[in-house]
């Protein structure tokens, strides 16, 4: 075709109009996908931040120190409790063992099972610590010093299942963190002091100020020992300001 020819010049803007039409969608193209990319990021970042929450809400639910006293074991009407048994205490600042004028009195033998008073070593369990196994128990005439200040101890025979063991533990985080409920010590039973009576495989004392007070169950209870330590506060007990 020659130069100048009009068909030519007529046949420009068409090819132009083109390109500029793949072009424009070209550009509409990209930007479907921005569109489409920004969309995706939102929706993930959503999705992350809800997993995230729901997490949180979880594992806070799940929380032994958040969890109602009541939800650990099972109910008191089905933890087998047997009546509460009071008796005589005695024993206060009666200290035996290494360091005291009775340091050859190295075991007690106590009135009760478990013991609600009685003479004890000169140096109570730390406070702070509330569970015990059997392989790193205090003496049991330890722990009967801590009775003297107000705790209650909390015993658990050797057939306890490891469930419950696990169950306790988490109940003794829990009431320690209530107010009036501080002084408490959960610790496996030493046969070597007597078997807990047939059936029980939780025990729980208190040394009041005038009584001693003890109390067997068939069955881990938050409900039950919530219970028993609303009923002898650390308030009543021989030495209540001691740690």
């Amino acid at each position: 075709m020659a130069k100048g020819d009009p068909a030519a010049t007529k046949g420009t803007p068409s090819r132009r109009a083109r390109v500029e039409a793949m072009r424009d969608e070209q550009r509409r193209a990209e930007r479907r996908r921005s569109r489409m990319i920004v969309g995706s990021g939102v929706a993930v970042s959503a999705l992350l931040v809800a997993t995230v929450v729901v997490g949180m809400q979880i594992q806070k639910a799940n929380d032994p120190a958040r969890k109602p006293i009541a939800s650990f074991g099972v109910p008191l009407a089905a933890a087998s409790c047997q009546p509460e048994i009071t008796s005589a205490a005695s024993g206060v600042n009666d200290h035996v063992g290494p360091g005291t004028e009775k340091e050859d009195v190295t075991k007690v033998t106590y009135d009760t099972v478990p013991p609600t008073s009685g003479p004890h070593f000169a140096q109570a369990a730390p406070f702070g610590r509330t569970f015990y196994t059997a392989r790193d128990r205090p003496a049991m005439e330890t722990l009967v010093h801590n009775l003297e200040h107000g705790y209650a101890v909390v015993w658990y025979a050797e057939s306890l299942p490891q469930a419950d063991r696990d169950a306790l533990r988490d109940l003794a985080g829990r009431l320690a963190k209530e107010r009036g409920k501080e002084k408490l010590v959960v610790s496996a039973w030493d046969p070597a002091y007597g078997a807990l009576p047939s059936g029980s495989t939780v025990a729980f004392s208190r040394w009041g100020a005038e009584k001693g007070y003890r109390q067997l169950c068939g069955a881990v209870s938050g409900e039950a020992l919530q219970a028993f330590m609303d009923r002898h506060p650390s308030t009543d007990s021989p030495e209540p300001n001691a740690a």
